[in-house]
């Protein structure tokens, strides 16, 4: 049984790069115990681009690497891969890795059940066919030889186009959006409380007939992560990481 921690930390879209290397420093604290952290929910995209595959991506966060797998052997990390950073059980071998296969994932928080999930599932048919396409290990391994051939261009092409990329854009329809979506998951089947996503960037939260939807901030937005708690009802309390 999967169960979340009374004072676990939620953090999502960190999308770390040159410009936004907060993620980095929020890691940092928690080493430092600076940050409480009993349990640690990576929900996706954390890195503008890291593939188990690409090389040269793995290169470029090293030292990011290098710190969580030191954390996740004192602290127990989850690691939901994204649309940005998939194929990791190889780069994190002691932090448990949910690829896009397993999500929603089900969790327990109490007497509670809540769904997790990175965002990117139950997309249209188009998107599910690109995400196996993506993720294809062979087709990976082919793309790190040209790249490596090609003198990392293309990750470095890609790094670039991502480091300019505007995040923080409301959805004036996401509500609507996520009413409509909400639909595909299996709540009906088993008493759900909260369903929990990143990757929409939005920092919302909505009560629907019988569970809550949650949508976390992008870290790299407002620097914002959550902590949950339970009194008579979860809460998930945000933060904000300074300096």
């Amino acid at each position: 049984m999967n169960k979340i921690l009374e004072g676990a930390l939620f953090i999502s879209d960190s999308h770390d790069n040159e410009k936004r290397d907060g993620f980095y420093r929020f890691l940092v604290k928690i080493e430092r115990n600076k940050i409480k952290c009993p349990q640690l929910f990576l929900m996706g995209d954390m890195f503008d681009l890291l593939i188990g595959e690409i090389v040269y991506t793995k290169k470029r966060y090293q030292k990011t690497i290098n710190l969580i797998n030191k954390l996740s052997k004192k602290i127990d990390i989850i690691y939901f891969e994204g649309n940005h950073d998939f194929n990791l059980k190889k780069i994190f071998p002691q932090v448990r890795v949910i690829p896009i296969k397993e999500q929603p994932s089900s969790w327990h928080f109490k007497d509670r059940t809540i769904l997790l999930s990175h965002g990117d599932i139950f997309e249209d048919d188009a998107y599910l066919h690109y995400t196996k396409f993506i993720r294809n290990r062979y087709i990976l391994t082919l793309l790190n030889l040209l790249d490596l051939i090609l003198g990392h261009t293309i990750s470095k092409s890609i790094l670039t186009k991502q480091k300019n990329k505007f995040l923080c854009k409301k959805d004036r329809f996401f509500y609507e959006n996520i009413k409509q979506k909400i639909q595909k998951y299996d709540i009906g089947i088993s008493k759900i409380d909260f369903v929990c996503e990143g990757h929409h960037h939005q920092n919302r939260e909505f009560a629907f007939e019988s569970f809550k939807y949650k949508n976390f901030s992008s870290f790299a937005c407002d620097k914002s992560y959550y902590k949950i708690s339970f009194t008579d009802k979860i809460v998930f309390k945000e933060a904000y990481e300074r300096g």
